[in-house]
């Protein structure tokens, strides 16, 4: 057996992660450990006893910087993993004189505890044990213990790690995104329309029977989405240049909202791109935006007051009937040489009916709807069947 492959057998299977990824959590750790001790030495000042900062703390420093989506990192994990182990780690050492036992069982109560509420954090071991072995400083605490340092400690370190990554462009808490044109109707999203079924995983998970560390809905998107991809290394080259409409209307961002609406009906479009007097594309408004962002006085159009709001807390400017109140931006586009196999992959992850495409310098070429890309991919397929027929013989 050669080292590598020694190694390979022994080391966990490395996760393809971006530069940017490697550099936020130990960045993320550094400014939230700072935070949290800097809070606890300013609680100590102001006469809560001591220690200012616990060590589990840096456990969970790891979850919530370096894997932010973890169900085990959200911050009922975090608050309630912590504070209930610190009850049960506390309550145990009251109860059992033997330092051997006492530390078995806060652990073991610690992990029962956090399972049964749903908050699973696995720096609630090392706080329960803490509560055990912690010496006479934490010992005199006792229950006190809970809410200083425990609570305080996980309440700053939370609070640092969701400032973190609103700042840097994380998302935290976790959220599973979902997509943006679901209909509210028993119809399944367009992901959920192919393969294996919600009810096929739910069985698979039921008998595997094993704790995953990672969201339900997030493994079932990555398996979807697995799914397309297989599609786009079996499919055929066909780009988008060679099936997009090129004669398309567009719009200007100043257009009024009743010309847009009338460009739409006269034309039987679901959308019309946006572009500047350069011709770039900087939207898209569709018959959604219309639908839920205007109301109607007339059969007119007129912003609503919810969208002014929007558009004054995003700090837009003041509203005027045009097209830049209610269109998308950032828009999703292609360019013309995208596989259409790509395209499929965006209007089902999105949700999307139309995509402008776009070149380099981001004017607008054309526009791809749903309908062209399925007609690429049955003449695709089409193709593909008729490779794979034998070829006749004819005597």
């Amino acid at each position: 057996m050669t080292r590598l492959s020694l190694l390979d057998r022994i080391l966990p299977a490395a996760p393809q992660l971006s530069l940017k990824e490697r550099i936020r959590a130990p960045l993320g750790a550094l400014a939230g450990i700072a935070l949290t001790a800097l809070g606890g030495i300013l609680a100590l000042r102001q006469g809560l006893p001591a220690p200012a900062v616990i060590a589990p703390m840096g456990a969970s420093a790891v979850l919530l910087f370096a894997v932010p989506s973890s169900p085990l990192a959200q911050p009922w994990s975090v608050v309630g993993g912590n504070s209930l182990s610190a009850l049960a780690g506390v309550g145990v050492a009251a109860l059992v004189s033997d330092p051997v036992l006492a530390a078995a069982l806060a652990v073991s109560l610690a992990i029962a505890v956090m399972t049964a509420c749903r908050c699973l954090h696995p720096p609630g071991g090392a706080v329960a044990l803490t509560a055990v072995v912690g010496g006479a400083a934490v010992r005199d605490l006792g229950f006190g213990f809970v809410a200083w340092p425990v609570l305080g400690n996980s309440l700053m370190l939370l609070a640092g790690a969701l400032v973190f990554h609103r700042m840097t462009g994380g998302i935290y808490p976790h959220r599973l995104q979902p997509s943006p044109r679901h209909h509210a109707t028993s119809d399944p999203a367009p992901l959920a329309r192919i393969g294996f079924t919600s009810a096929d995983l739910d069985e698979v998970l039921k008998d595997y029977d094993q704790f995953l560390d990672i969201d339900r809905g997030d493994l079932e998107t990555i398996l979807r989405r697995t799914e397309l991809r297989s599609y786009r290394r079996r499919a055929q080259h066909v780009d988008c240049a060679s099936i997009m409409s090129r004669d398309v209307v567009a719009v200007a961002p100043d257009t009024s909202l009743r010309e847009a609406h009338d460009l739409m009906r006269r034309h039987r479009f679901r959308a019309l791109p946006v572009t500047n007097d350069r011709a770039q594309v900087v939207g898209i408004v569709t018959q959604t935006d219309f639908l839920h962002k205007p109301r109607w006085v007339a059969g007119r159009p007129r912003i609503a007051l919810g969208q002014r709001l929007r558009l004054i807390l995003a700090g837009a400017s003041a509203p005027n009937d045009t097209v830049k109140d209610i269109m998308t931006s950032p828009v999703q586009t292609v360019r013309p040489e995208t596989p259409v196999a790509d395209a499929i992959i965006a209007f089902a992850e999105g949700g999307l009916h139309d995509m402008p495409v776009v070149r380099e310098d981001n004017r607008l070429a054309g526009i791809l709807s749903q309908s062209d890309a399925l007609v690429a991919m049955l003449e695709d397929r089409k193709a593909g069947e008729s490779s794979a027929l034998p070829a006749l013989v004819i005597p």
